[in-house]
């Protein structure tokens, strides 16, 4: 978003809107099941852009059957003795999934380079791999969508503070992600590379301004939607029997079984 800064967008817009996007969604899940698609969703981003929550809001309604989120932890010894992309490849769709990556092989490009966990042989040969890579799976039909969540850097530290602060969010915040903070300059410069080598026509990056997180998660689901060429699926027709008529059956008495205490009965 260029120019001005917009106004942070009321709640109750916010909500009516992104109820109707999550009933899309429902639809393009539906779509996809139907077709027998494959959808991939790469979330990108600085630590704290609103990654977490927006995939959490694409996913609230869907089908854990159909729609699963990939958030895969550090690799284990094994794996780093595999080729790069090995580990993500055993994540991929099949036939009628979809798949939100929360961070993905884009860890070599970020946080790997920056942090020193990757050599710098290794980081360019990841540059040079990944658009081949990304092209082989949509020349394979696989739809390929990316999106970098852009937060400026006053904006990440009030919300790390807000973390810090949080005993319900303080989880989210590591001793990594607060020394990001000292290497803004060199995470932005790895991103700006990551972007001229991988930023390719197939499979174009798509920048989220995420100092709003509301506007964030509404501009992020729109433009998936739009993007995809879904329509909506006839759902079957379903129609509720009848209860057949009783064969004599008894619940056995409550003091038999243990209970939940009402806990809600002395709030």
């Amino acid at each position: 978003m260029a120019g001005k800064k917009a106004a942070k967008l009321p709640r109750e817009t916010y909500e009516r809107e992104l109820l109707r996007l999550q009933t899309e969604l429902v639809k393009l899940q539906e779509w996809v099941r139907a077709e027998g698609a494959r959808l991939v969703v790469v979330f990108e981003g600085r630590d704290a852009a609103g990654k977490g929550g927006t995939i959490k809001r694409v996913a609230e309604h869907l089908n854990p059957r159909v729609a699963r989120i990939a958030a895969l932890p550090k690799p284990t010894e094994r794996e780093r003795t595999q080729w790069y992309f090995q580990r993500y490849v055993e994540q991929l769709p099949a036939a009628g999934e979809i798949v939100l990556f929360d961070r993905s092989w884009y860890n070599r490009a970020g946080v790997e380079r920056v942090m020193g966990f990757c050599t710098k042989e290794e980081h360019q040969l990841f540059l040079r791999q990944c658009p081949i890579f990304e092209r082989m799976l949509v020349e394979a039909g696989v739809l390929l969508r990316k999106y970098w969540f852009s937060v400026s850097d006053t904006e990440q530290q009030e919300r790390f503070r807000r973390r810090m602060e949080d005993p319900l969010r303080r989880w989210k915040l590591s001793p990594m992600d607060l020394e990001s903070i000292t290497h803004w300059e060199a995470y932005s410069r790895a991103k700006d590379e990551m972007l001229v080598h991988t930023d390719i026509s197939e499979a174009p990056w798509h920048i989220v301004e995420s100092d709003d997180k509301r506007r964030a998660r509404l501009n992020m689901i729109a433009h998936l939607l739009s993007s995809v060429p879904y329509h909506e699926v006839p759902p079957p027709v379903l129609e509720l029997p009848r209860r057949p008529a009783s064969t004599g059956y008894q619940r056995p008495p409550r003091d038999l079984q243990t209970y939940v205490p009402d806990h809600a009965a002395s709030l």
